[in-house]
């Protein structure tokens, strides 16, 4: 079985989301337009793609493609095999500048992700606004932290993110509490 996050929480809508993965899916659908291709990611299908090797479209015939491996051929009945040679690429224009465009963002954005998972764009005055939310008066009492995301950290993220609220501070900080929060 494979579906998308995006897919899960889509489908089970905010109500029945456990812990903060839904504020993930929620907060980029707020996102202003100017910033965010909306669209294609909160609405992204795609999934492993499996094909008949009996009618692979070489020479411009029919291709049956599907995504799940089960799927018989309506041709021959074969069942279909994972296609390795699929890849997934932006359309170009010829001809036209570069947009600056990339995966999902239009041209230079900055995001913060919060603890809870909401997704903000970064503006000057929402820095200021979140060091007023957590009382900070001296901008010598943040400390910056560098980190890596791999793989392993990206399964106890979503673990995380299915079962607490404060998902940055359990995966990165070890749990670790503001004095402002004991």
């Amino acid at each position: 079985m494979s579906l998308p996050v995006g897919t899960v929480v889509r489908l089970l809508g905010k109500q029945r989301t456990v812990g903060c993965l839904g504020n993930i899916y929620e907060s980029i659908e707020n996102l202003n337009d100017y910033y965010y291709m909306k669209s294609a990611a909160t609405k992204s299908k795609y999934a492993n793609l499996y094909w008949c090797k009996n009618h692979p479209n070489y020479n411009g015939g029919t291709a049956y493609v599907a995504n799940h491996p089960t799927a018989a051929c309506p041709s021959c009945g074969h069942y279909f095999m994972k296609s390795n040679d699929v890849v997934f690429v932006n359309p170009t224009n010829k001809g036209v500048p570069d947009s600056g465009e990339e995966g999902f963002i239009k041209g230079a954005a900055t995001f913060m992700i919060m603890d809870d998972l909401v997704v903000r764009t970064m503006y000057t005055n929402s820095i200021i606004t979140l060091l007023d939310k957590f009382n900070i008066k001296d901008v010598n009492d943040l400390e910056e932290k560098t980190i890596g995301v791999g793989v392993n950290e990206a399964v106890e993220l979503l673990r995380a993110s299915m079962q607490s609220k404060t998902v940055l501070t359990d995966v990165f900080l070890g749990g670790k509490k503001k004095s402002s929060e004991v």
